[in-house]
């Protein structure tokens, strides 16, 4: 992969880094060859505790702004030849593909790149979602 080196804008979403079973080494790994990296996601609190917790690399400033209006501007910002949305759900993959990022499902970056990835979590619905937001709250 090292042929993209500096001409690849890759950003993750929450959902594929939580797929990734050492978020530090893939962001070590993919820095080498992009120009730009990071997460993107519309839990701009949690971008940040996971950023903190893994000690990742993060280049895209979110600004208050959703994952809408992030992958549109970093686009703007972030001139690079390609730019690649890693995502987890069927969501991340319109939400890319609406602002002409190239998709690619964390699993099959990981199968391509060599990381390690794990089952997705159990999602219990809403009462987990907010359990989630409280913990987040309290920290």
């Amino acid at each position: 992969m090292n042929d993209d080196a500096g001409t690849l804008t890759l950003a993750f979403s929450l959902s594929a880094v939580d797929r990734l079973d050492d978020p530090a080494a893939v962001f070590e790994d993919a820095a080498v060859w992009s120009d730009s990296l990071g997460i993107v996601d519309a839990d701009t609190h949690r971008i940040e505790q996971v950023v903190d917790e893994h000690d990742l690399r993060q280049d895209f400033e979110m600004g208050g702004r959703d994952k809408w209006f992030a992958l549109e501007a970093i686009c703007e910002t972030h001139p690079t030849e390609r730019h690649v949305y890693v995502g987890a759900t069927d969501d991340d993959m319109r939400i890319s593909t609406m602002f002409d990022w190239e998709y690619i499902r964390v699993t099959e970056a990981a199968d391509n790149a060599g990381w390690a990835v794990s089952e997705p979590p159990h999602d219990r619905g809403f009462v987990d979602r907010l359990l989630n937001t409280v913990r987040g709250l309290v920290d």
